[in-house]
């Protein structure tokens, strides 16, 4: 992340997905377009401080403050921009192909890639606000499932997201009650681009794109 940089909000074409409706999407990008503008806020910000090369004792306590928020805008616009990557419209299929590297990854950490699912829909339906993630290992390419709150908390340090799942209540309020979580989690797999889930185990994860 460069303080020279800013960020633009991109573009997802998902209108018509399963079970997600337009109006949701609609709201939802809004919010992701809030992410963004945010961080290109407090990273101008920042940089104000940073323009004579210190950062004065008496400027600690609002630079700190910045900085702590800068970790929640940024983590917030980028696991958007995953979970909105990782959907289709038009999707057929629930399942990833069972030849396909992310399928024979489940099945190689979790004994069964039923097994997984099972694993990430319950990390999914977690009492709280916040998104189920897999990451992968780029040491040994296994699979893991892990609970993130408040988008900079919980990450595990250079594993790669692969699929990313928001269970923030505005991803399906207006379409299911909160109470029916588990119907909105069986929408997204329904919705499930598994040719991008699939590269980014491939690539090493989604890389950003930045314009001064």
């Amino acid at each position: 992340m460069g303080f020279n940089s800013s960020y633009t909000a991109k573009q997802f074409d998902l209108s018509g997905l399963n079970g997600i409706s337009d109006q949701t999407l609609e709201m939802h990008f809004k919010l992701y377009e809030g992410y963004v503008k945010e961080t290109n806020k407090l990273t101008a910000k920042i940089s104000e401080f940073l323009a004579d090369g210190k950062v004065d004792q008496e400027e600690m306590p609002a630079y700190s403050e910045l900085t702590r928020r800068l970790g929640f805008e940024y983590n917030g616009m980028v696991l958007h921009e995953y979970y909105f990557s990782n959907m289709k419209k038009g999707s057929t299929t629930t399942d990833p192909e069972k030849n396909s590297s992310f399928f024979r990854a489940a099945e190689t950490s979790f004994g069964s890639y039923d097994i997984w699912k099972a694993d990430f829909v319950g990390v999914g339906k977690m009492r709280g606000v916040g998104w189920a993630i897999c990451y992968e290992n780029p040491e040994n390419g296994r699979l893991s499932n892990h609970w993130i709150t408040l988008h900079e908390t919980g990450n595990v340090a250079g594993f790669v997201p692969v699929l990313v799942m928001d269970v923030w209540e505005h991803a399906f309020i207006l379409d299911y009650k909160p109470a029916d979580r588990p119907k909105y989690i069986e929408a997204f797999f329904s919705n499930i681009d598994w040719n991008a889930v699939e590269q980014r185990l491939k690539a090493g994860g989604l890389s950003r794109k930045t314009s001064a």
